[in-house]
């Protein structure tokens, strides 16, 4: 017997101002069917004013918890991925805790950009197999809407706001690729690709936030081989191919990434969860979001084994094998 980390539950939370492309075009030079055919974006939500990371990822874990039904107060651990905390310190993992009524464990932020979730996943997962923590929540929550540079018309288009996020309990299990629960993670990184996709401010080097700055073909040129890489390393530690997948849940940055993600790894179109349209990249959020919509219409079930995978700035990128 080995411990997992078993999915109990996941929510999430948009926030309620939906922004479509049309509006956009109002605002700047673009367009409904540019944005469409270059990202398969079609609408995002925005956060109101007043509404802060920490206020989504609350709702988005009031809604994991009442999907797992169990009390608040049996979690012991939070890890919270986000690139756009409240406040530069303290972590707005602690936020989410003191809005859970929550006063005993840890919280701490984890800041890998847009694979964030997946790294969270990762951190929460080896915390419950060592023995240290029973219950997990693992939270993606963003406002990136904050960070946008909204007369740059190649990155305002992209982004939304949201926040998902997953409760998470070890439990004794055989140990083999049947089981539920994370089965394997793997995670990347190369800071060698920061002028590809960055914040150009921060409390050390500018005092200020900063804006989100993007070689969009770069990355797109980096993302594909970068996102088959992890995944086939999951491949291979599990013994398992493609064709056992279930359902393949990518980070929702862009469609045409996703498409050729998929396609390069011989994963059916239909087994493909797709947000991207309705959410924008929700950058660390993206991920439980869409797992949320995929549980909630019916499509993921219990046994079914699930793919993450995410690339972000830095560059970050990696993998995760989940059995629901």
């Amino acid at each position: 017997m080995i411990k997992r980390s078993v999915v109990l539950g996941c929510g999430s939370y948009l926030p309620q101002r939906l922004v479509t492309n049309a509006e956009l075009a109002n605002r700047i030079d673009t367009s409904d069917e540019w944005i469409v055919q270059r990202t398969g974006i079609r609408q995002r939500h925005i956060a109101a004013d007043g509404e802060f990371t920490s206020h989504l990822a609350i709702n988005a874990a009031r809604a994991a918890l009442r999907s797992a039904d169990i009390d608040p107060q049996s979690i012991e651990l939070i890890v919270l991925a986000t690139s756009t905390p409240d406040n530069t310190f303290p972590a707005t993992a602690v936020a989410v805790q003191n809005g859970l009524g929550i006063t005993h464990g840890a919280a701490f932020d984890l800041q890998a950009v847009c694979s964030g979730f997946v790294f969270a996943l990762a951190t929460a997962d080896n915390f419950l197999r060592t023995g240290a923590y029973k219950r997990a929540l693992v939270i993606g929550a963003e406002t990136f809407s904050r960070i946008l540079d909204w007369n740059d018309r190649g990155t305002c288009v992209l982004f939304g706001d949201g926040a998902g996020a997953l409760v998470l309990e070890a439990q004794d299990l055989p140990g083999t690729s049947a089981d539920r629960g994370v089965l394997t993670t793997h995670l990347r990184s190369d800071g060698r690709h920061k002028s590809k996709l960055y914040v150009d401010g921060g409390p050390s080097s500018t005092q200020t936030v900063g804006h989100l700055r993007m070689e969009g073909r770069e990355v797109f040129k980096h993302a594909v081989g970068m996102i088959t890489d992890v995944i086939v390393d999951a491949f291979n530690a599990t013994s398992l191919t493609a064709e056992d997948i279930n359902w393949f849940v990518p980070h929702q940055a862009n469609k045409r990434i996703i498409d050729a993600s998929a396609h390069k790894l011989h994963i059916a179109p239909e087994k493909v969860v797709l947000t991207v349209d309705r959410h924008g990249n929700t950058s660390a959020a993206s991920i439980p979001l869409a797992l949320d919509v995929a549980v909630k219409d019916g499509r993921i079930k219990k046994g079914d084994l699930v793919l993450l995978e995410a690339m972000g700035g830095g560059f970050t990128w990696g993998s995760a094998l989940v059995r629901w």
